[in-house]
């Protein structure tokens, strides 16, 4: 009887991936980069090469702190990979600055060491880790996520991290726990743009608990076989892959179990737009622009959005 191979939900269609010509091609990215809100950001050649270089300098010391974790084959896509640099030249880090090009310029001052993370609230057995403890104890595996942003905009990245079920299992919640907030740094003198004072600083996000303890649910400490750089939330981030990329927090320092459902920082603040869920869904739009399309960072191509990002069969169920 015939092998019959049948993909997973959030597999694409070969003829869907990026080449391997688009992929090596770093130079064409920089012309490629986009959406600014409706914008779109053109760089010229010389400065695509500058910023490339500058990018490959300053990735040396984290790609050298390598981290050991397993591939889980479980978890991967068919579509290219993100070039390294290229997602290293992307960010959304509105606390260093609005222009996601150049956020890796501007995270110079960021200090990832020392930092601990508290895990409170509604748990039986609260405690503050150091984040290097933690790494220790926590099971590292690599996992490949499609990663998509409510811009519409889209990257596959290789993370590195540990479920949060595992951190969650480890403090124990409380029968009446529904709810995990999140909280990332406060310091100015570090992010420039924590001194607007007309934005809620800092950062918070929240989840159901259900949807922390769901398997896909990510604290990810490294990319790329290494350590995150402070653009990819160093030194710990949260990655929800069937959500839009703002609900995945960076370098949280409070995890906080609740029963009342907790406020989220763009929800808060343009609630028309930031719904609570933000769960990627083609057939609702963004006020301001479609979701039913996406495009690839790297390569300018356009793909279909697919509902919860292509991860259906594992989250589905919670709505």
């Amino acid at each position: 009887m015939p092998y019959i191979k049948i993909p997973k939900e959030w597999e694409i269609p070969e003829n869907q991936a990026t080449s391997e010509s688009d992929y090596i091609n770093r130079r064409k990215f920089i012309k490629d980069l986009g959406l600014a809100s409706a914008g779109t950001l053109l760089f010229s050649g010389s400065n695509a090469c500058a910023q490339e270089r500058g990018v490959e300098k300053q990735l040396v010391p984290y790609r050298a702190q390598k981290l050991a974790a397993k591939n889980n084959t479980a978890f991967t896509v068919k579509r290219q990979m993100t070039d390294e640099v290229v997602a290293a030249t992307y960010n959304n880090y509105y606390e260093f600055t609005t222009s996601k090009s150049r956020v890796w310029q501007k995270v110079k001052k960021f200090r990832a060491r020392p930092w601990e993370v508290e895990i409170s609230g509604l748990v039986e057995k609260p405690m503050t880790l150091d984040v290097d403890d933690l790494i220790k104890q926590m099971p590292l595996e690599e996992r490949i996520y499609r990663f998509r942003c409510v811009e519409a905009w889209a990257m596959v990245v290789p993370w590195i991290g540990f479920p949060m079920k595992a951190l969650l299992e480890k403090v124990q919640p409380k029968a009446d726990a529904k709810y995990v907030r999140m909280l990332t740094f406060l310091d100015p003198d570090m992010a420039p743009e924590q001194n607007n004072a007309r934005l809620p600083w800092p950062y918070f996000e929240g989840l159901t608990l259900a949807e922390a303890m769901n398997d896909l649910t990510l604290l990810s400490v490294g990319i790329y076989g290494h350590i995150l750089p402070p653009q990819h939330g160093a030194p710990i981030r949260l990655i929800v892959p069937w959500k839009y990329g703002f609900k995945s927090i960076k370098s949280i320092v409070s995890i906080e179990l609740t029963d009342q459902k907790p406020r989220t920082f763009w929800n808060t603040l343009i609630p028309r737009e930031y719904d609570f869920e933000a769960n990627v869904n083609p057939n609702v739009p963004h006020p301001r622009w479609s979701q039913a399309s996406e495009r690839m960072i790297g390569t300018g191509k356009r793909l279909p959005t697919m509902i919860y990002n292509g991860y259906g069969s594992s989250v589905a169920h919670l709505y």
